[in-house]
């Protein structure tokens, strides 16, 4: 609960201590994220939060700032940048005083400690802020110990430390978890050294179940269902024939390799499109990166814990679909998804940001949508309905490009065809022609339809921008009723006629209307 004015008071008032750290600078990240580290360790198990005060003197003076919401939301993006892991729990939020305005960043103990900021432990004892020495570490190791709850974090007490990689450990994650500097004054033993990254438990003598997953020789012997069952069918069910049938087992460093791998050079097919006789594009069924990041996150949110099912990656004739054991999780819910962030296994989390697999945190589905729209496919649809299971279809853009029935009968996918079955949803014309971006057919007679709906759909798709100049592409298309497909294309002549141009990128970009 944010602190009210008058805590906020005494805190400018107090000396800086261990709960409390003051700045004027509002765009230091670098301090205010060691400050957030160091709060979360709670070295001194205090349970209680810490505050980084923003806007304040070392003597508590306020100096006349403001902050925008955007500050604010940068300030709590922090958390999800992907420089401090675990995340730690924590709350911004800013109070006015007639000196001016002071943001406060709230950070609560973390129970999965130690927590690191770009590889580094700091830790806070009164005013004093310091990477943790060898000692601190151990006692912030075992306090993590203690109190993990994740099932990631828990001992698996019938493995040792003969069932993982040491050596995979030392050269592959090691570096990529741990900054340079620390290591290279590391003394530790290569348990401690685990133990610290959540993969050992000390007081059991065993890896977790995280360093199983992450390190060990046959993961699959301990959790049975941690492997990826990949199949190709020929046709859009299950009861066709099984084209391809593929297993990604085996720890997630050489697992995830082979299944990025994969997915780059197996799943996304390219083939030219004929736009014009001086011009081809090229046309993609599926972009590899957003089935990349979907398959990266069912590994990263699966349920492990008592599931024996694995992660299905099914690909059909006109979708491919990822079905994952374990629904929304924690925070998450139906009314809040995908904009809040919760995780099931914080350490696969962590190790997954450290192999480079996840460039951040709680922005997967996102980007899969900006990939998706990119490519002019249709959005991904999430089931959720099914709360012991976490479903995703992806259509191909090739099949909703050529509109079958069959595909619009089974998933919903609204194709506009004329009655020779050809794909002229512009003109709707009988004769079978395509309508060129003129309006004029093939023999260069004019479709006056087309040309007359085109021109209806241009003086629409201006007046949704000139109210909305972040209105995006899948928005339009919905309220207007325009397929995708023929959505960019009016969108590629009004660009090309200079009546309208993006400023910025697909994803946080705006339109201008040139009148």
């Amino acid at each position: 609960m944010p602190l009210t004015k008058d805590e906020i008071r005494s805190l400018l008032s107090d000396i800086e201590n261990e709960r409390v750290e003051r700045t004027l600078s509002t765009d230091n990240t670098k301090k205010m994220s060691e400050a957030i580290c160091s709060f979360a360790n709670d070295i001194r198990n205090t349970r209680k939060s810490g505050y980084f005060l923003i806007g304040a003197d070392d003597d508590g003076n306020l100096d006349g700032q403001t902050f925008t919401d955007e500050q604010l939301r940068s300030y709590a993006g922090l958390r999800n940048s992907g420089t401090i892991l675990p995340p730690p729990a924590m709350m911004v939020y800013k109070e006015s005083f007639p000196e001016g305005e002071v943001a406060v960043i709230e950070v609560q103990p973390s129970e999965d400690t130690p927590v690191r900021y770009k590889g580094v432990i700091w830790i806070r004892i009164g005013a004093r802020k310091a990477e943790a020495n060898t000692e601190e570490e151990r006692i912030l190791t075992e306090k993590g110990q203690i109190h993990s709850s994740s099932f990631d974090g828990r001992p698996c007490r019938e493995a040792t430390i003969d069932d993982i990689d040491v050596e995979l450990f030392k050269n592959e994650y090691l570096p990529k978890a741990v900054s340079p500097a620390t290591l290279a004054k590391d003394r530790r033993t290569t348990i401690q050294q685990m133990a610290s990254l959540r993969l050992f438990d000390t007081r059991f003598n065993c890896p977790t179940y995280a360093g199983i997953l992450l390190l060990g020789n046959d993961p699959q012997y301990f959790i049975p269902g941690a492997y990826i069952q990949y199949v190709k069918f020929a046709g859009m069910t299950r009861a066709t024939k099984v084209l391809k049938e593929n297993r990604f087992k085996g720890n997630l460093i050489s697992m995830l390799k082979e299944l990025e791998y994969f997915i780059k050079y197996s799943i996304e097919n390219k083939r030219p499109e004929f736009v014009s006789v001086l011009r081809e594009e090229p046309r993609i069924n599926y972009p590899w990166e957003a089935i990349r990041e979907l398959a990266m996150n069912a590994v990263m949110h699966r349920a492990y814990n008592g599931n024996n099912s694995p992660i299905k990656f099914y690909e059909y004739s006109d979708r491919i679909e990822i079905d994952n054991p374990g629904n929304l999780y924690g925070k998450v819910n139906l009314e809040n998804f995908p904009n809040e962030t919760d995780y099931r296994n914080p350490n696969i989390a962590e190790i997954m940001l450290n192999l480079g697999y996840v460039n951040r945190f709680g922005s997967g589905v996102n980007t899969v949508s900006t990939l998706l729209e990119e490519n002019k496919s249709n959005p991904a649809e999430f089931l959720l309905g099914d709360y012991t299971t976490f479903k995703v279809i992806v259509q191909n853009a090739d099949v909703i490009e050529s509109g079958t029935n069959d595909t619009a009968k089974s998933h919903n996918v609204i194709v506009n065809s004329n009655e020779t079955g050809t794909n002229d949803d512009e003109a709707g014309t009988k004769s079978g022609t395509n309508e060129n971006i003129d309006g004029t057919n093939n023999n260069g007679v004019g479709t006056n339809s087309g040309t007359n709906n085109d021109a209806q759909r241009k003086i629409a798709i201006i007046e949704m921008m000139k109210h909305n100049k972040r209105v995006s592409v899948t928005q339009i298309s919905k309220s207007l009723n325009i397929p995708r497909r023929t959505l960019f294309r009016i969108i590629d002549i009004l660009k090309s006629e200079n009546r309208i141009k993006r400023v910025g990128d697909l994803k946080s970009g705006t339109w201008e209307v040139i009148e």
